[in-house]
């Protein structure tokens, strides 16, 4: 009789409820699940079994721990939130691979075989010594994550690379650049044919002449030779239209003839801006540029450090 009063009692316990499995990681309370077995392999498979190929490890902080208990049969269970929360305690560190030049991050690839693929490439499609590294990165921020397919990888590499050595070529340029009295001359002012050297003598002009005369188009931009500030740009005698720069250390350059000129007094200059156009004004017999250099208030001989 007492097995058939307990069976009855139990029977009517699993009318009015159903047993299900309270979940809690480190004391904290995070649902109800009905069967322990499907609802780790659904963990399994949305957490740890993630198909990211950057995924190094994924460690769940706290183990999930289960608790049977009866509820009402019409209360549903909550496996989806209790699977959200158990991924907020969830650590995944991510791998990747960085390939540097010359030490410098440029980009990112997701294996050490795609790296050595982009490495091994472009060294042998270069020919030359390129300084590539390859560095191993684990982060737990996936943001930081930001690989490249190989061929996109490949050319913005390619990009730097041809980036740092047009950089190195133009510092190299600068370091052999002419220099007055300190003062860098990075650029020529024109190209053109020298009609008339710094000292010779003309019927044209009372004394020797002071500067260089470089023969070219009418128009053909004017460029300053270094950086410095305007201090005249106006109409000037035999020079015609004038324009005069001081780079600093008692160093100016002067720049005659001139057909236009763009710049004002008191404007900044850099090395390579236009500032004028050849012409022909003032005591002048065809388009030139007539380009002086002076030291402390000395013209010297623009040969001495252009157009030699």
């Amino acid at each position: 009789m007492a097995s058939i009063a307990f069976g009855f009692i139990m029977t009517i316990i699993l009318i009015k409820y159903k047993p299900v499995y309270k979940v809690k990681i480190s004391g904290e309370e995070l649902g109800y699940v009905k069967n322990i077995e499907a609802f780790e392999e659904t963990v399994k498979e949305s957490i740890i079994s993630s198909n990211s190929k950057n995924i190094d490890s994924i460690n769940i902080t706290g183990n999930p721990e289960y608790e049977l208990k009866l509820i009402n049969r019409y209360e549903a269970t909550n496996e989806e939130k209790v699977i959200e929360k158990i991924e907020e305690n969830v650590d995944i560190t991510y791998k990747y691979y960085e390939v540097a030049l010359e030490n410098t991050k440029i980009e990112q690839v997701n294996t050490l075989e795609e790296a050595q693929e982009l490495v091994e490439n472009i060294k042998e499609e270069k020919q030359e010594d390129v300084d590539l590294s390859i560095v191993e990165k684990y982060t737990q921020n996936e943001e930081e994550v930001q690989t490249k397919e190989i061929e996109i990888a490949k050319t913005e590499v390619q990009e730097k690379i041809a980036e740092v050595q047009k950089q190195k070529e133009v510092e190299e340029q600068e370091k052999n650049n002419p220099s007055v009295n300190g003062i860098k001359l990075a650029v020529l002012p024109i190209t053109g044919t020298i009609s008339s050297r710094y000292g010779v003598s003309s019927h044209l002009r009372k004394s020797t002449h002071t500067g260089l005369d470089i023969a070219a188009a009418s128009g053909t931009p004017i460029k300053v030779v270094s950086s410095g500030t305007v201090t005249f740009a106006s109409y000037n005698g035999s020079y015609g239209n004038l324009v005069k720069v001081d780079h600093g250390n008692g160093v100016e350059t002067w720049y005659a003839h001139t057909s236009k000129i763009y710049v004002t007094v008191g404007q900044k200059v850099t090395a390579g801006d236009v500032i004028a156009a050849v012409g022909s004004t003032g005591n002048s017999t065809g388009p030139h540029l007539h380009l002086e250099i002076r030291i402390n208030g000395q013209h010297v001989n623009p040969q001495n450090y252009l157009y030699n």
